[in-house]
């Protein structure tokens, strides 16, 4: 190793120790691996199924996926590069059940199975109080995979909201050395640069290291709108003995955008008819902004035991940063004139910090004669967050519709921001979960979480006070029916704290509820082909539902409903050669309220995700790959009920080795050029990308 890359891997990962002070299934580490385990896997372009594939993101125990008694899907680095997928809202889009509702420029909500995800994971730690909004779009450099649980999951995030999981499980130091650098171009002036080197620090290879870096800056299809992306990476992990490694890591994602939405374009007239935008249309102007800035550090100690016991310690630290500058389009224009919109706006200058301390043991008992596994863990964390608001009290009124993108509204003023909310939230939770292998066939898992979560503050003039504790079982069994397929089922309380206000601006009580799950799960092809289907039914009960906006702010309030979703999902991922590997997705789903009554008609009730790539080895690895996600109707109440008909969005690639080193990929996302709304979660909306072309360049030492 050179000494200036030494000096380089040095440099990023002191920032790291200062502060601490799909179509393929996962090729690499899991979140229990050590940076040896990850050399050692690391594998380009190889397929591995659900026999090796393995996750700790249900229970903390390390299972592989046939093990596992939930749906679980995975996109890793190889369809991550070869479909350009640079963001996780671009990512989310392709897994199966999973539907990403982009609201605005720089808001996006999750949802799966009916219902909001709101839980999130960094290798397998669960992120309490996440609320299920992603500000800004998060990159993908990060990552090693991401992992999506579809169902409830309250052992290892603390509440068992029954719609999915995203675990993002981060790239780590290898023992060997490897680099790799990415130049990406592509439409409205898009420029990408990515850079990754890891490696052994010293002689022995007990210390290594890692440093990743990211820069996207673009302009956009829409009126405005411009984005420009920094996101850092550093990770330093240190064998202290051959039993015990420490790990430290940092990572900012800063992203600035310009000329962003807050909320999107009325859809009809006054008279109830559609309006007719083009597809750059957006109520934003020159002078917004929605800057994020987004930091993480933490620390982990890890243990392992002759005995083959593990004891893992992680401190995790959280600093969310936001400034913007807003501006909201209001109102239904007149037919004949296009006039009658009007606007509000704010500056909103927030910070957000969450601490977590997060311990478990896990390893393997004997019982019976027969060998399980046991794992115990817990978890204390505390959030605070301060919002600011600085409100204009200028009136606003926007030109006619059909004059947005020439003319513009003029900036406000504002007289001077106050802290509009203050609010604390303590979480502590404990967890205890065994895998039983109770014959060679049948496997069980059961566990429960015991939590306790209290809030203290104020929003917007109201006292948010919170005292709720809730002891959530889970139980889960699979059984081999033969050597290829296995049949699973599971279930689990559901506790579900929830962040929304109602019209008093008091914050809503946990929705409560139970979750079923059963379905098989099967190999085929020497188990590279991974086919599974679920059917599932879940009920929440006082689950907030939006039901209007507050006048003074226009923001939003809810009501507690309940509400039942059930339907059946079938997914196969793997390979059927060496060359062709495919992925499947069909999602069917009802959703009603406690009337039976059908609700969050804005969530499409049938999706289909599908994928392939096709590899000529002989013709310097060309790879032609397609991706398709298809949606049936979805509708929304502006005046009138608004639908969005059924659609489907088609994305190409095609891939090379120029040589040895540098390979070429080509994508078209959007290739038929559909025009569509991106969500119909509010009342307003925006039309998504058009067909788009990108052309990138991988360089590995």
């Amino acid at each position: 190793m050179s000494p200036s890359f030494r000096a380089l891997l040095l440099a990023g990962v002191a920032l790291a120790a200062a502060s601490v002070s799909g179509l393929a299934f996962a090729e690499g580490i899991g979140a229990e691996e050590t940076g040896a385990d990850a050399a050692e896997n690391q594998v380009d372009r190889v397929v591995i199924t659900s026999a090796r594939t393995r996750t700790s993101a249900v229970t903390g125990l390390d299972m592989s996926l046939r093990e596992t008694p939930q749906s679980v899907t995975i996109i890793n680095q190889d369809r991550i590069r070869d479909f350009a997928l640079t963001d996780v809202n671009q990512l989310l889009a392709q897994v199966t059940g999973v539907n990403v509702e982009k609201v605005e420029t720089d808001r996006t909500y999750y949802n799966s199975r009916g219902f909001d995800i709101t839980n999130f994971q960094a290798d397998g730690v669960g992120l309490p109080l996440i609320w299920g909004i992603q500000f800004g779009e998060l990159d993908t450099v990060l990552f090693e995979r991401v992992e999506t649980v579809r169902g409830a999951n309250s052992m290892m995030t603390g509440t068992g909201n029954p719609s999915a999981t995203i675990n993002y499980v981060r790239k780590r130091p290898t023992k060997t050395f490897q680099a790799s650098g990415a130049l990406q171009y592509g439409s409205w002036e898009s420029y990408r640069l990515e850079a990754d080197v890891a490696g052994p620090l010293d002689a022995s290879g007990a210390l290594t290291g890692r440093v990743i870096y990211a820069n996207e800056d673009r302009d956009s299809y829409l009126d405005h709108y411009k984005v420009n992306r920094n996101v850092y990476g550093a990770l330093l992990a240190w064998d202290a003995t051959p039993h015990l490694t420490a790990t430290v890591g940092w990572s900012m994602q800063d992203n600035r955008a310009r000329g962003n939405n807050w909320g999107a374009l009325p859809l009809v007239y006054t008279d109830g008819t559609r309006i007719d935008y083009p597809v750059s249309a957006s109520t934003g102007a020159d002078w917004t902004h929605w800057n994020v800035r987004d930091q993480t550090a933490f620390g982990e100690l890890a243990w392992t035991f002759d005995n083959g016991w593990r004891l893992k310690t992680i401190g995790t630290f959280k600093r969310f940063e936001e400034n913007a500058k807003l501006l909201y389009a209001y109102g239904n224009p007149d037919k004949t004139t296009g006039l009658g919109v009007k606007g509000m706006s704010g500056v909103y200058p927030s910070i957000y910090q969450n601490y977590i301390l997060d311990a478990y043991a896990s390893g393997p008992f004997r019982l019976f004669g027969r060998e399980h596994q046991l794992v115990i863990g817990g978890q204390v964390s505390r959030a605070h967050g301060h919002e600011y608001e600085d409100f204009s009290a200028d009136p606003i009124v926007y030109p006619s519709v059909r004059d947005w993108g020439r003319a513009q509204v003029a900036e406000p003023t504002y007289p001077g921001a106050y802290l509009a909310a203050d609010q604390v939230d303590r979480l502590s939770r404990f967890y205890a979960a065994a895998h039983l292998n109770v014959t060679d066939r049948l496997k069980i898992v059961a566990g429960f979480n015991a939590l306790k979560l209290k809030s203290k503050g104020f929003s917007y003039g109201v006292d948010t006070p919170r005292d709720e504790d809730k002891v959530s079982p889970y139980a889960g069994a699979v059984y081999d029916l033969t050597e290829n397929v296995s049949l699973y089922a599971n279930y689990t309380d559901i506790f579900n704290p929830q962040s929304e206000v109602d019209v008093n601006h008091r914050t809503l009580a946990a929705a409560h509820g139970k979750s079923y799950e059963t379905g098989f799960k099967s190999e085929w092809f020497d188990k590279r082909l991974y086919v599974t289907g679920a059917v599932f039914t879940s009920r929440q009960d006082g689950l907030a539902e939006f039901a209007g906006t507050f006048p003074d702010t226009l923001k939003s309030y809810y009501a507690d409903v309940d509400t039942k979703a059930e339907g059946y999902e079938l997914e196969a991922v793997g390979a059927l050669s060496d060359q062709w590997r495919v992925s499947l997705g069909w999602t069917d789903l009802t959703i009603k309220d406690g009337d039976g009554n059908k609700t969050r008609l804005f969530t499409p009730r049938k999706t289909l995700k599908a994928s392939t790539t096709y590899t000529i080895p002989s013709v310097r690895n060309l790879t032609l790959g397609a991706q398709l996600r298809w949606q049936d109707d979805i509708e929304t109440q502006d005046l009138v009920t608004v639908t969005q008909k059924a659609y489907g969005v088609l994305d190409l690639m095609a891939g090379i080795d120029l040589t040895d080193k540098v390979r070429a990929t080509v994508n078209v996302k959007n290739a038929t050029d559909k025009a569509y709304l991106a969500s119909l979660m509010w009342s307003q909306a925006y039309y998504a990308a058009p067909r788009s072309v990108s052309l990138r360049l991988d360089y590995a030492f």
